[in-house]
């Protein structure tokens, strides 16, 4: 079965999963981290070599500040589960995304695990974190303008993304039904394959990626081509 090198998520549906059960959207969030962990595990067995996970976009500062309080806690605790994970599993941490305005102790955490995991030669984990496909492709164009270069061509603006070294995903998995981009991964989705569930992310098992790992390899790739 052919498997994609890179796969990436939009991990969608814990509001809906926790308002289902009438527990607060923090509890699924909760539940969407050990969805996470199970995604994890799923992806270095199937043989990833890059997983890409949509953990908080530009646009989710505006929800309540009580749920975004509870979100970055979260993200503590799962960083430091992390850094445990990765050091038996030899996984790699990337985050693609603006550092501003991430709370201090986050950052902190953030370039502890990354330095720690630099070395690993493992499961790439890329968390796309303050992230916003748009903010990206500004971001690299202002980048190469300031490093001096006097024409853009695809080849030099990569050179300036959040991670130049980060391969295309050959496919992108959305959860919840819904069934859009949303300001993720613009650029580097130009030949994405997508595949949609209706399952909540907290749902989401290691079947549910097989499933989606199987609906890939059945999907012929010409990439403009005949």
């Amino acid at each position: 079965m052919s498997i994609p090198k890179h796969v990436a998520i939009i991990m969608d549906g814990n509001g809906r999963w926790a308002k289902a059960r009438r527990l607060p959207r923090l509890a699924g969030h909760q539940a969407g981290a050990k969805a996470v962990e199970r995604t994890l595990k799923a992806a270095q067995e199937a043989g990833i070599s890059f997983l890409t996970l949509y953990a908080f976009s530009t646009e989710n500062w505006t929800r309540p500040q009580e749920e975004i309080n509870g979100l970055m806690q979260l993200l503590e605790q799962t960083l430091d589960r992390y850094g445990e994970d990765a050091a038996k599993n030899n996984f790699r941490l990337w985050i693609s995304g603006a550092r501003e305005p991430l709370p201090q102790a986050i950052l902190g955490k953030i370039d502890k695990v990354v330095a720690a995991t630099a070395h690993h030669t493992g499961l790439t984990l890329n968390l796309a974190l303050n992230y916003g496909a748009r903010q990206e492709i500004i971001h690299a164009a202002n980048a190469a303008l300031n490093a001096g270069e006097k024409f853009l061509t695809a080849d030099i603006l990569r050179r300036y993304l959040y991670h130049p070294d980060l391969p295309d995903p050959e496919l992108i998995i959305r959860t919840s039904g819904e069934e859009r981009l949303s300001n993720f991964l613009l650029w580097q989705a130009a030949y994405s394959e997508f595949y949609f569930t209706p399952v909540l992310w907290p749902d989401f098992t290691e079947k549910e990626f097989q499933a989606a790992l199987t609906a890939y390899a059945a999907r012929t790739r010409r990439f403009g081509g005949v």
